[in-house]
């Protein structure tokens, strides 16, 4: 996700964000693992496998939110992976598995891989080269950016397609675009749950796969 400049924090001040080069390493990395074990798993055992580690998640967020000394912990182990708005709130990482989860119940692979490396490697991308670039901002935002998550997208679909990952559908190319349109909408209540969703969506409507019996 794209964001303004903000002034440094104040040292010692317990909100102060940690390095973002670790919150966008383990986006592109962990976010790409899901999308990469898709590949190769069987689907509907990789789908239940996604279930269960989503439920765990929120579980996980649910209780630590709910019982500060827990969420202390919590927040001292995690900090360098975590928003300073991810401490009392449920995380991007456990929305991206709530959204990767019924995307391959419903649509499969071949809608769900594409989509999911979008995300991983798409926010990463605006959010990098965004928030270096000088000039007007749509929503506190570059356009420079948005447009380097669908060229981040757009490539991942093409590696995909020519590894024999994912068969090519035309709909690969306007999902890329939309997926970099909706980053920048900043749909709540995140990015990472409502950039899979949405864009899987409409890469079924388009017609890149059926919902499976």
């Amino acid at each position: 996700m794209q964001k303004q400049p903000t002034n440094p924090p104040t040292p010692g001040d317990e909100k102060t964000p940690p390095p973002k080069i670790w919150r966008r390493l383990f986006h592109a990395t962990a976010g790409s693992a899901i999308p990469a074990a898709g590949i190769f798993a069987p689907e509907p055992q990789f789908a239940i496998a996604l279930t269960a580690l989503a439920l765990a998640a929120l579980a996980l967020d649910a209780g630590r939110i709910a019982i500060p000394p827990a969420n202390r912990i919590y927040l001292r182990l995690m900090a360098p992976l975590l928003k300073t708005s991810e401490t009392a709130r449920i995380t991007g990482a456990t929305y991206m598995l709530i959204a990767a989860a019924p995307l391959f119940w419903l649509y499969g692979k071949d809608i769900a891989v594409p989509v999911m490396f979008f995300l991983s490697l798409g926010d990463p991308a605006a959010a990098l080269i965004g928030q270096r670039m000088p000039g007007p901002r749509i929503r506190g935002k570059s356009p420079i950016g948005t447009a380097a998550f669908a060229a981040a997208g757009a490539t991942a679909a093409a590696i995909l397609i020519a590894a024999g990952a994912i068969p090519h559908h035309w709909s690969l190319w306007p999902a890329a675009a939309l997926a970099a349109l909706t980053e920048l909408a900043a749909i709540p209540p995140d990015d990472n749950l409502a950039i899979p969703l949405i864009t899987g969506t409409a890469m079924w409507v388009m017609g890149a796969a059926a919902i499976p019996p």
